[in-house]
């Protein structure tokens, strides 16, 4: 690891399904701050150079970056997803998980998240069609980069 890295924290990225606008985001921020951010996915990214930042390739397959992310970070990291079951792993241990939207998922709500989210899965598995999310707009930019931005002072 980099010297000049500000601390052992790590900010880790669910990559693949990552808005590329949240990347570019969590670059600026890596950059501004020192603190690393480890990009996590099964296909190739491309990543600016930068001491602080990361990029693990994983093999393809179901919930392998999930599980990848889960065995390296450390109580007080940050993981960024959208992925409700991973984010429950990361509170479990002690990290911090923040959706690309800017939602902060906690011990308080992760229980209801995931509850909601297999009631959606099993009216799909049984042909309800139910529409996926929202596309990404400005605010949701807007709004994980204050969330960021909170997290970051926190820790200072």
């Amino acid at each position: 690891m980099n010297d000049s890295i500000k601390n052992s924290m790590v900010i880790w990225v669910d990559a693949d399904a990552c808005p590329v606008k949240i990347k570019d985001l969590l670059y600026r921020a890596a950059n501004r701050t020192k603190i690393r951010v480890t990009l996590v996915a099964n296909k190739n990214l491309r990543i600016p150079k930068s001491p602080y930042i990361d990029f693990l390739q994983v093999a393809p397959g179901f919930d392998i970056a999930d599980n990848e992310i889960v065995k390296q970070m450390t109580p007080g990291d940050l993981v960024i997803t959208a992925d409700i079951p991973l984010a429950s792993e990361v509170i479990a241990k002690g990290g911090t998980a923040l959706n690309p939207r800017g939602g902060l998922y906690t011990r308080e709500n992760i229980t209801s998240r995931l509850y909601v989210r297999d009631l959606i899965q099993n009216l799909r598995s049984s042909g309800v069609e139910t529409k996926g999310p929202p596309p990404m707009i400005q605010k949701d930019c807007q709004n994980f980069s204050n969330s960021l931005d909170r997290f970051l002072s926190a820790r200072d």
